[in-house]
Protein backbone atom coordinates (compact mmCIF):
# COMPACT_ATOMS: atom_id res chain seq x y z
CA UNK A 1 0.00 0.00 0.00
CA UNK A 2 1.25 3.44 -0.92
CA UNK A 3 1.43 5.43 2.32
CA UNK A 4 3.13 8.30 0.50
CA UNK A 5 -0.22 9.75 -0.59
CA UNK A 6 -2.18 9.32 2.71
CA UNK A 7 -2.82 11.67 5.28
CA UNK A 8 -3.96 10.41 8.67
CA UNK A 9 -6.01 12.82 11.87
CA UNK A 10 -2.93 12.47 13.78
CA UNK A 11 -0.96 13.93 11.10
CA UNK A 12 -3.18 17.31 11.44
CA UNK A 13 -2.89 16.78 15.19
CA UNK A 14 0.86 16.67 14.58
CA UNK A 15 0.63 19.70 12.72
CA UNK A 16 -1.27 21.54 14.67
CA UNK A 17 1.25 21.19 17.23
CA UNK A 18 4.02 22.40 15.47
CA UNK A 19 2.20 25.82 13.73
CA UNK A 20 -0.24 26.17 16.36
CA UNK A 21 0.36 24.73 19.87
CA UNK A 22 -0.30 27.32 21.90
CA UNK A 23 -3.53 28.02 21.11
CA UNK A 24 -6.75 26.74 22.34
CA UNK A 25 -7.87 23.34 20.99
CA UNK A 26 -10.35 22.37 23.45
CA UNK A 27 -12.18 23.68 25.97
CA UNK A 28 -14.44 21.55 28.55
CA UNK A 29 -15.61 22.24 32.10
CA UNK A 30 -13.74 25.47 32.63
CA UNK A 31 -10.27 23.98 31.19
CA UNK A 32 -8.75 24.60 27.66
CA UNK A 33 -6.45 22.23 26.04
CA UNK A 34 -3.81 23.64 23.62
CA UNK A 35 -2.88 22.02 20.65
CA UNK A 36 0.80 21.07 21.76
CA UNK A 37 -1.26 19.46 25.00
CA UNK A 38 -3.76 17.95 22.75
CA UNK A 39 -1.14 15.94 21.04
CA UNK A 40 0.54 15.18 23.61
CA UNK A 41 -2.33 13.73 25.39
CA UNK A 42 -3.05 11.98 21.94
CA UNK A 43 0.18 10.49 21.45
CA UNK A 44 0.41 9.22 25.32
CA UNK A 45 -3.12 7.62 24.90
CA UNK A 46 -2.34 5.80 21.61
CA UNK A 47 1.05 4.38 23.25
CA UNK A 48 -1.09 3.38 26.01
CA UNK A 49 -3.64 1.20 23.40
CA UNK A 50 -0.70 0.23 21.49
CA UNK A 51 0.39 -1.59 24.94
CA UNK A 52 -2.14 -3.60 25.25
CA UNK A 53 -1.25 -5.32 22.08
CA UNK A 54 -4.44 -4.23 19.67
CA UNK A 55 -4.14 -5.63 16.07
CA UNK A 56 -4.94 -3.20 13.44
CA UNK A 57 -8.61 -3.45 12.43
CA UNK A 58 -9.23 -4.00 16.05
CA UNK A 59 -12.61 -2.41 17.04
CA UNK A 60 -13.13 0.12 19.89
CA UNK A 61 -16.62 0.63 21.05
CA UNK A 62 -17.19 4.14 22.65
CA UNK A 63 -20.78 4.65 24.45
CA UNK A 64 -20.48 8.34 25.89
CA UNK A 65 -21.53 11.81 25.64
CA UNK A 66 -19.49 14.80 24.65
CA UNK A 67 -15.86 14.81 26.44
CA UNK A 68 -12.22 14.86 25.57
CA UNK A 69 -11.81 11.40 25.34
CA UNK A 70 -12.99 11.45 21.53
CA UNK A 71 -10.78 13.32 20.33
CA UNK A 72 -8.32 11.33 21.55
CA UNK A 73 -9.88 8.33 20.60
CA UNK A 74 -9.83 10.20 16.74
CA UNK A 75 -6.04 10.72 17.10
CA UNK A 76 -5.15 7.51 18.46
CA UNK A 77 -7.24 5.59 16.19
CA UNK A 78 -5.28 7.26 13.36
CA UNK A 79 -2.05 6.51 14.61
CA UNK A 80 -2.53 2.94 15.14
CA UNK A 81 -5.26 1.75 12.54
CA UNK A 82 -8.12 1.47 14.93
CA UNK A 83 -11.31 1.20 14.66
CA UNK A 84 -13.84 3.04 16.76
CA UNK A 85 -17.30 2.01 17.30
CA UNK A 86 -19.52 5.09 17.60
CA UNK A 87 -22.79 3.99 19.92
CA UNK A 88 -25.67 6.04 19.96
CA UNK A 89 -26.52 6.74 24.05
CA UNK A 90 -30.25 6.45 23.54
CA UNK A 91 -30.34 3.31 22.25
CA UNK A 92 -31.56 0.63 24.92
CA UNK A 93 -29.56 -2.67 26.03
CA UNK A 94 -30.71 -4.71 23.24
CA UNK A 95 -29.66 -1.91 20.42
CA UNK A 96 -26.46 -1.91 21.63
CA UNK A 97 -25.83 -5.76 22.31
CA UNK A 98 -26.72 -6.25 18.41
CA UNK A 99 -24.04 -3.19 17.94
CA UNK A 100 -21.14 -4.89 19.96
CA UNK A 101 -22.44 -8.41 18.59
CA UNK A 102 -21.86 -7.18 15.07
CA UNK A 103 -18.39 -5.42 15.51
CA UNK A 104 -16.61 -7.63 18.56
CA UNK A 105 -14.80 -5.02 19.96
CA UNK A 106 -12.53 -5.33 22.26
CA UNK A 107 -12.56 -2.26 24.37
CA UNK A 108 -15.39 0.04 25.51
CA UNK A 109 -15.47 3.39 26.79
CA UNK A 110 -18.32 4.83 28.44
CA UNK A 111 -19.09 7.46 30.95
CA UNK A 112 -20.20 6.94 34.61
CA UNK A 113 -24.49 6.55 33.64
CA UNK A 114 -23.42 3.88 30.77
CA UNK A 115 -21.23 1.87 33.57
CA UNK A 116 -23.91 -0.36 34.55
CA UNK A 117 -25.11 -1.13 31.15
CA UNK A 118 -20.96 -1.82 30.23
CA UNK A 119 -20.71 -4.29 32.90
CA UNK A 120 -23.79 -6.32 31.96
CA UNK A 121 -21.92 -6.09 27.93
CA UNK A 122 -18.75 -7.09 29.50
CA UNK A 123 -20.62 -10.29 31.16
CA UNK A 124 -22.74 -11.26 28.16
CA UNK A 125 -19.49 -10.85 25.57
CA UNK A 126 -16.25 -12.30 25.71
CA UNK A 127 -14.75 -10.03 23.21
CA UNK A 128 -14.65 -7.33 25.72
CA UNK A 129 -11.41 -7.58 27.29
CA UNK A 130 -11.53 -4.22 29.31
CA UNK A 131 -14.07 -1.35 29.75
CA UNK A 132 -13.12 2.20 30.93
CA UNK A 133 -14.89 5.41 33.00
CA UNK A 134 -13.88 8.44 31.00
CA UNK A 135 -15.57 10.59 33.46
CA UNK A 136 -14.92 9.46 36.79
CA UNK A 137 -11.63 8.23 39.18
CA UNK A 138 -11.26 5.16 37.16
CA UNK A 139 -7.53 4.13 37.98
CA UNK A 140 -7.54 1.73 34.52
CA UNK A 141 -8.63 4.90 32.81
CA UNK A 142 -6.19 7.34 33.61
CA UNK A 143 -3.33 4.54 33.49
CA UNK A 144 -3.25 4.31 29.69
CA UNK A 145 -2.53 8.15 29.79
CA UNK A 146 0.67 7.46 31.65
CA UNK A 147 3.44 6.58 29.52
CA UNK A 148 6.00 7.69 27.09
CA UNK A 149 4.46 9.56 23.79
CA UNK A 150 4.00 7.04 20.71
CA UNK A 151 7.21 7.03 18.43
CA UNK A 152 5.95 4.12 15.98
CA UNK A 153 2.90 4.47 14.28
CA UNK A 154 0.74 1.25 12.34
CA UNK A 155 0.92 1.95 8.90
CA UNK A 156 -2.86 3.23 7.66
CA UNK A 157 -4.78 3.47 4.79
CA UNK A 158 -6.81 6.69 4.55
CA UNK A 159 -9.62 4.49 3.22
CA UNK A 160 -9.17 1.70 5.50
CA UNK A 161 -11.73 1.26 8.67
CA UNK A 162 -11.62 4.37 10.90
CA UNK A 163 -15.16 4.65 12.05
CA UNK A 164 -18.60 2.53 11.92
CA UNK A 165 -21.96 4.22 12.84
CA UNK A 166 -24.83 1.73 12.83
CA UNK A 167 -27.80 3.58 11.10
CA UNK A 168 -31.21 3.19 11.22
CA UNK A 169 -32.69 -0.34 11.23
CA UNK A 170 -34.31 -0.25 7.71
CA UNK A 171 -35.01 -4.25 7.79
CA UNK A 172 -35.54 -4.59 11.46
CA UNK A 173 -31.59 -4.44 12.44
CA UNK A 174 -29.03 -1.54 12.04
CA UNK A 175 -26.30 -1.23 9.27
CA UNK A 176 -22.58 -0.08 10.25
CA UNK A 177 -21.71 2.23 7.73
CA UNK A 178 -17.68 2.15 7.69
CA UNK A 179 -15.96 5.41 7.25
CA UNK A 180 -12.47 6.00 6.31
CA UNK A 181 -10.47 8.83 7.16
CA UNK A 182 -10.02 9.98 3.91
CA UNK A 183 -13.82 10.21 4.06
CA UNK A 184 -14.19 12.67 6.95
CA UNK A 185 -10.91 14.47 6.36
CA UNK A 186 -12.58 15.49 3.01
CA UNK A 187 -16.05 16.02 4.30
CA UNK A 188 -14.18 18.57 6.59
CA UNK A 189 -12.39 20.46 3.86
CA UNK A 190 -15.81 21.37 2.57
CA UNK A 191 -16.96 22.87 5.63
CA UNK A 192 -14.03 24.24 6.18
CA UNK A 193 -14.28 26.18 2.61
CA UNK A 194 -18.27 26.30 2.89
CA UNK A 195 -18.63 28.21 6.86
CA UNK A 196 -15.11 30.00 6.18
CA UNK A 197 -13.32 28.53 9.82
CA UNK A 198 -9.69 29.08 10.33
CA UNK A 199 -8.13 29.03 13.88
CA UNK A 200 -10.14 32.44 14.75
CA UNK A 201 -13.63 30.52 14.88
CA UNK A 202 -14.92 28.26 17.71
CA UNK A 203 -17.25 25.66 17.43
CA UNK A 204 -19.63 24.47 20.14
CA UNK A 205 -20.13 20.81 20.06
CA UNK A 206 -23.99 20.54 21.06
CA UNK A 207 -24.60 17.77 18.92
CA UNK A 208 -23.16 14.18 20.22
CA UNK A 209 -19.93 13.40 18.78
CA UNK A 210 -21.01 9.87 18.54
CA UNK A 211 -23.26 11.71 15.47
CA UNK A 212 -21.82 12.35 11.84
CA UNK A 213 -22.79 15.68 11.71
CA UNK A 214 -21.17 16.50 15.76
CA UNK A 215 -18.08 14.48 14.10
CA UNK A 216 -18.33 16.94 10.81
CA UNK A 217 -18.19 20.13 13.05
CA UNK A 218 -15.92 19.01 15.79
CA UNK A 219 -13.40 17.71 13.47
CA UNK A 220 -13.54 20.15 10.99
CA UNK A 221 -13.47 23.31 13.28
CA UNK A 222 -10.41 20.76 14.86
CA UNK A 223 -8.71 20.26 11.13
CA UNK A 224 -9.16 24.52 10.51
CA UNK A 225 -6.82 25.02 13.60
CA UNK A 226 -10.12 26.48 15.79
CA UNK A 227 -11.16 25.93 19.04
CA UNK A 228 -13.79 22.96 20.34
CA UNK A 229 -16.14 24.06 23.20
CA UNK A 230 -17.18 20.77 24.44
CA UNK A 231 -20.72 20.53 25.86
CA UNK A 232 -21.18 17.50 27.55
CA UNK A 233 -24.98 17.24 26.93
CA UNK A 234 -27.35 20.31 25.78
CA UNK A 235 -28.69 22.88 28.46
CA UNK A 236 -29.94 25.92 26.64
CA UNK A 237 -29.22 28.22 29.53
CA UNK A 238 -25.25 26.86 29.73
CA UNK A 239 -25.46 26.98 25.72
CA UNK A 240 -26.63 30.46 26.02
CA UNK A 241 -23.48 30.93 28.50
CA UNK A 242 -20.69 29.13 26.29
CA UNK A 243 -21.46 30.90 22.90
CA UNK A 244 -21.36 34.22 25.16
CA UNK A 245 -18.19 33.15 27.23
CA UNK A 246 -16.36 31.34 24.70
CA UNK A 247 -17.26 33.82 21.79
CA UNK A 248 -18.72 30.86 19.89
CA UNK A 249 -18.73 31.16 16.10
CA UNK A 250 -20.93 27.88 14.76
CA UNK A 251 -22.98 25.27 16.80
CA UNK A 252 -24.91 22.46 15.06
CA UNK A 253 -28.55 22.00 15.37
CA UNK A 254 -31.75 19.51 15.74
CA UNK A 255 -35.39 20.34 16.78
CA UNK A 256 -35.84 20.87 19.31
CA UNK A 257 -32.76 23.02 20.06
CA UNK A 258 -33.45 26.71 18.30
CA UNK A 259 -36.58 26.76 19.93
CA UNK A 260 -35.13 25.97 23.51
CA UNK A 261 -32.76 28.47 22.91
CA UNK A 262 -35.50 30.95 21.92
CA UNK A 263 -37.11 30.21 25.07
CA UNK A 264 -34.15 30.38 27.06
CA UNK A 265 -33.19 33.97 25.90
CA UNK A 266 -36.13 35.47 27.19
CA UNK A 267 -35.04 34.79 30.77
CA UNK A 268 -31.81 37.03 30.75
CA UNK A 269 -29.30 39.17 28.58
CA UNK A 270 -26.77 37.10 26.31
CA UNK A 271 -24.16 38.82 24.09
CA UNK A 272 -24.45 36.39 20.83
CA UNK A 273 -22.93 39.16 18.71
CA UNK A 274 -19.75 36.41 17.98
CA UNK A 275 -22.24 33.66 16.57
CA UNK A 276 -22.12 33.13 12.94
CA UNK A 277 -24.20 30.28 11.98
CA UNK A 278 -26.07 27.74 13.30
CA UNK A 279 -25.97 24.73 10.94
CA UNK A 280 -28.85 21.92 11.01
CA UNK A 281 -32.39 20.76 10.59
CA UNK A 282 -35.12 23.52 10.90
CA UNK A 283 -38.81 24.45 10.79
CA UNK A 284 -39.19 27.71 8.77
CA UNK A 285 -41.24 29.71 11.56
CA UNK A 286 -38.17 28.63 13.77
CA UNK A 287 -35.09 29.42 11.28
CA UNK A 288 -36.62 32.95 10.99
CA UNK A 289 -37.53 33.47 14.87
CA UNK A 290 -33.57 32.18 15.32
CA UNK A 291 -31.88 34.80 12.69
CA UNK A 292 -34.26 37.66 14.07
CA UNK A 293 -33.09 37.23 17.53
CA UNK A 294 -29.26 36.72 16.61
CA UNK A 295 -26.96 38.56 13.73
CA UNK A 296 -26.62 35.42 12.45
CA UNK A 297 -27.64 32.90 9.96
CA UNK A 298 -28.92 29.19 9.64
CA UNK A 299 -27.70 27.18 7.43
CA UNK A 300 -29.74 24.07 6.30
CA UNK A 301 -27.94 20.88 4.19
CA UNK A 302 -28.48 17.47 2.79
CA UNK A 303 -26.53 14.17 4.10
CA UNK A 304 -26.06 10.76 5.13
CA UNK A 305 -24.01 8.86 7.92
CA UNK A 306 -23.25 6.78 4.26
CA UNK A 307 -21.92 10.50 2.30
CA UNK A 308 -19.42 11.18 5.33
CA UNK A 309 -22.14 13.69 6.23
CA UNK A 310 -22.86 17.13 4.60
CA UNK A 311 -22.87 17.15 0.92
CA UNK A 312 -25.19 20.34 -0.12
CA UNK A 313 -25.18 23.82 1.68
CA UNK A 314 -26.97 27.12 2.09
CA UNK A 315 -28.27 29.83 4.28
CA UNK A 316 -31.78 28.31 4.70
CA UNK A 317 -33.66 31.57 3.30
CA UNK A 318 -31.07 31.96 0.07
CA UNK A 319 -33.60 29.24 -2.01
CA UNK A 320 -36.30 28.49 0.48
CA UNK A 321 -37.40 24.87 -0.11
CA UNK A 322 -33.76 23.96 -1.09
CA UNK A 323 -30.86 21.94 0.84
CA UNK A 324 -28.03 23.90 -1.17
CA UNK A 325 -25.64 24.29 -3.42
CA UNK A 326 -23.65 20.66 -4.14
CA UNK A 327 -20.84 20.03 -2.85
CA UNK A 328 -17.53 20.17 -4.62
CA UNK A 329 -16.54 16.76 -3.80
CA UNK A 330 -19.78 15.24 -4.47
CA UNK A 331 -21.15 13.90 -7.92
CA UNK A 332 -24.75 14.12 -7.59
CA UNK A 333 -27.62 12.76 -9.99
CA UNK A 334 -30.82 12.17 -9.93
CA UNK A 335 -32.58 8.58 -11.24
CA UNK A 336 -35.42 6.96 -11.55
CA UNK A 337 -36.15 3.25 -10.31
CA UNK A 338 -34.67 1.51 -13.74
CA UNK A 339 -31.72 3.94 -12.76
CA UNK A 340 -31.96 5.80 -15.75
CA UNK A 341 -30.23 9.52 -15.03
CA UNK A 342 -33.24 12.32 -15.19
CA UNK A 343 -32.87 15.61 -16.74
CA UNK A 344 -32.69 19.05 -14.07
CA UNK A 345 -36.22 19.64 -12.70
CA UNK A 346 -37.43 15.86 -12.04
CA UNK A 347 -37.48 13.84 -9.23
CA UNK A 348 -36.23 10.57 -8.55
CA UNK A 349 -33.81 9.13 -6.22
CA UNK A 350 -30.51 11.07 -5.28
CA UNK A 351 -27.03 9.04 -6.37
CA UNK A 352 -23.76 9.88 -5.46
CA UNK A 353 -20.48 9.48 -6.89
CA UNK A 354 -17.37 10.52 -5.28
CA UNK A 355 -14.41 10.60 -2.19
CA UNK A 356 -17.55 11.06 0.08
CA UNK A 357 -19.00 7.95 -0.22
CA UNK A 358 -18.76 5.83 2.71
CA UNK A 359 -16.65 2.23 2.77
CA UNK A 360 -19.59 -0.07 2.75
CA UNK A 361 -21.53 -1.78 5.46
CA UNK A 362 -19.71 -3.86 8.04
CA UNK A 363 -20.64 -7.85 7.71
CA UNK A 364 -22.83 -7.23 5.19
CA UNK A 365 -21.54 -7.77 1.47
CA UNK A 366 -24.71 -8.27 -0.22
CA UNK A 367 -26.02 -4.75 0.78
CA UNK A 368 -23.42 -3.17 0.13
CA UNK A 369 -22.88 -4.37 -3.50
CA UNK A 370 -26.79 -3.44 -3.77
CA UNK A 371 -26.39 0.38 -2.44
CA UNK A 372 -23.49 0.63 -4.69
CA UNK A 373 -24.84 -0.69 -7.71
CA UNK A 374 -23.99 0.43 -11.54
CA UNK A 375 -20.90 2.65 -9.47
CA UNK A 376 -23.17 4.70 -7.54
CA UNK A 377 -24.52 4.99 -3.97
CA UNK A 378 -28.19 4.79 -3.83
CA UNK A 379 -29.17 6.94 -1.24
CA UNK A 380 -33.25 6.14 -1.24
CA UNK A 381 -33.69 9.37 -0.52
CA UNK A 382 -35.92 11.45 -3.37
CA UNK A 383 -34.54 14.46 -4.54
CA UNK A 384 -34.88 17.41 -7.77
CA UNK A 385 -31.98 19.56 -8.65
CA UNK A 386 -33.11 23.33 -10.22
CA UNK A 387 -30.92 24.96 -13.32
CA UNK A 388 -29.06 26.49 -10.59
CA UNK A 389 -27.40 23.67 -9.09
CA UNK A 390 -29.87 23.77 -5.69
CA UNK A 391 -30.61 20.69 -4.75
CA UNK A 392 -34.02 20.06 -2.82
CA UNK A 393 -35.26 16.91 -0.91
CA UNK A 394 -38.14 15.37 -1.81
CA UNK A 395 -38.83 12.32 0.66
CA UNK A 396 -37.68 8.67 0.82
CA UNK A 397 -38.56 6.16 -1.77
CA UNK A 398 -40.85 3.69 0.08
CA UNK A 399 -38.58 1.04 0.79
CA UNK A 400 -36.49 3.61 2.69
CA UNK A 401 -39.27 5.30 4.67
CA UNK A 402 -37.55 7.05 7.24
CA UNK A 403 -38.60 9.50 10.10
CA UNK A 404 -36.42 12.04 11.61
CA UNK A 405 -37.68 13.38 15.50
CA UNK A 406 -35.21 15.64 16.40
CA UNK A 407 -32.26 14.28 14.12
CA UNK A 408 -32.26 11.20 14.77
CA UNK A 409 -33.13 8.63 11.76
CA UNK A 410 -36.19 5.95 12.63
CA UNK A 411 -37.37 3.20 10.09
CA UNK A 412 -40.74 2.65 10.53
CA UNK A 413 -40.76 -1.07 9.85
CA UNK A 414 -38.40 -1.18 13.41
CA UNK A 415 -41.06 0.62 14.84
CA UNK A 416 -44.32 -1.43 13.59
CA UNK A 417 -41.96 -4.84 14.14
CA UNK A 418 -42.17 -4.01 17.65
CA UNK A 419 -45.43 -2.96 17.83
CA UNK A 420 -46.54 -6.14 16.47
CA UNK A 421 -45.10 -7.71 19.17
CA UNK A 422 -48.09 -6.69 21.47
CA UNK A 423 -50.86 -9.60 21.99
CA UNK A 424 -53.17 -6.76 21.55
CA UNK A 425 -52.18 -6.03 17.74
CA UNK A 426 -53.88 -7.13 14.45
CA UNK A 427 -52.22 -4.65 12.27
CA UNK A 428 -50.12 -1.30 12.52
CA UNK A 429 -49.23 1.41 10.52
CA UNK A 430 -46.16 3.90 11.27
CA UNK A 431 -45.00 6.91 9.40
CA UNK A 432 -44.27 10.59 9.73
CA UNK A 433 -45.87 13.25 11.07
CA UNK A 434 -45.56 17.52 11.92
CA UNK A 435 -44.23 17.64 15.04
CA UNK A 436 -43.93 20.81 16.56
CA UNK A 437 -41.50 20.03 18.47
CA UNK A 438 -39.12 17.81 17.27
CA UNK A 439 -39.79 18.73 13.52
CA UNK A 440 -41.08 15.17 12.95
CA UNK A 441 -42.72 12.45 14.82
CA UNK A 442 -43.79 9.02 14.73
CA UNK A 443 -47.46 8.29 14.53
CA UNK A 444 -49.15 4.93 14.82
CA UNK A 445 -52.36 3.73 12.97
CA UNK A 446 -53.11 0.56 14.76
CA UNK A 447 -56.09 -2.18 15.25
CA UNK A 448 -56.72 -4.65 17.63
CA UNK A 449 -57.05 -8.17 18.08
CA UNK A 450 -61.28 -8.45 18.43
CA UNK A 451 -62.28 -8.66 21.92
CA UNK A 452 -58.58 -7.10 23.05
CA UNK A 453 -58.49 -3.49 24.56
CA UNK A 454 -55.21 -1.50 25.09
CA UNK A 455 -54.51 2.05 25.61
CA UNK A 456 -52.30 4.35 23.97
CA UNK A 457 -50.25 5.41 26.45
CA UNK A 458 -49.58 1.33 27.44
CA UNK A 459 -48.54 1.21 23.40
CA UNK A 460 -46.73 3.33 23.69
CA UNK A 461 -44.89 2.40 27.16
CA UNK A 462 -44.81 -1.20 25.52
CA UNK A 463 -42.60 0.22 22.83
CA UNK A 464 -40.15 2.61 25.58
CA UNK A 465 -39.36 -1.08 26.71
CA UNK A 466 -38.10 -2.80 23.94
CA UNK A 467 -36.88 0.40 21.20
CA UNK A 468 -35.05 4.13 22.34
CA UNK A 469 -37.07 6.82 23.75
CA UNK A 470 -36.70 8.56 20.23
CA UNK A 471 -38.12 5.77 18.35
CA UNK A 472 -41.38 5.31 20.49
CA UNK A 473 -44.60 6.72 18.62
CA UNK A 474 -45.85 9.90 20.14
CA UNK A 475 -49.05 9.91 18.35
CA UNK A 476 -51.45 6.81 18.12
CA UNK A 477 -54.58 5.86 16.48
CA UNK A 478 -56.87 3.08 16.94
CA UNK A 479 -59.13 2.62 14.01
CA UNK A 480 -61.24 -0.89 12.94
CA UNK A 481 -58.69 -1.95 10.45
CA UNK A 482 -56.45 -0.51 8.04
CA UNK A 483 -56.77 -0.21 4.56
CA UNK A 484 -55.25 -2.39 2.09
CA UNK A 485 -54.29 -2.65 -1.63
CA UNK A 486 -55.41 -4.12 -4.25
CA UNK A 487 -52.41 -6.79 -3.51
CA UNK A 488 -53.68 -6.88 -0.07
CA UNK A 489 -50.72 -5.48 1.62
CA UNK A 490 -51.89 -2.22 4.05
CA UNK A 491 -52.06 0.73 1.38
CA UNK A 492 -49.48 3.19 3.73
CA UNK A 493 -50.28 6.37 1.06
CA UNK A 494 -54.25 5.96 2.04
CA UNK A 495 -53.46 5.72 5.71
CA UNK A 496 -50.82 8.93 5.63
CA UNK A 497 -53.61 10.26 3.34
CA UNK A 498 -56.33 10.01 6.18
CA UNK A 499 -54.78 9.70 9.43
CA UNK A 500 -51.23 12.39 8.70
Amino acid sequence: MDYLHDLTFFDIYEKNALYNGSSCALHFEAQDTTYADLFSQTAKFARGLKNLNLKPGSRIAVLCKNHPVFFHLFGAASALNLVLVLINRRLNKDEVSYIIEDTTPCLIFSDKEMAEQVNSLMDSFSCLTQSYIVDGDDENFSNIYKNPALEVREPCGTNDPFIIIHTAAMLGKPRGAVLGQKNIILSNLQIIQAFNLDKTKACLNILPLFHIMGINLGLSMLQAGGRNIIEEKFNPKKTLDLIQEQKVSLFGSFPPILTNLIDAMEEGLHDLSSLEIAAGLEMPDTAKKWEERTDSKFWTMYGQTETSGLISFTQYFAKPGSAGIISSFANIKIADDADTLLPLGETGEILVRGPLVFQGYWNDDALTAHTFRGGWHHTGDLGMIDAEGFLFFKGRKAEKELIKPGGENVFPVEVEKVILGHDAIKDVCVFGVPDPKFGEGIKAVCSLNPGDDLTKDDLIKFCGSLIAGYKKPRYVEFINELPRAEDGTIDRKKIKTEYG
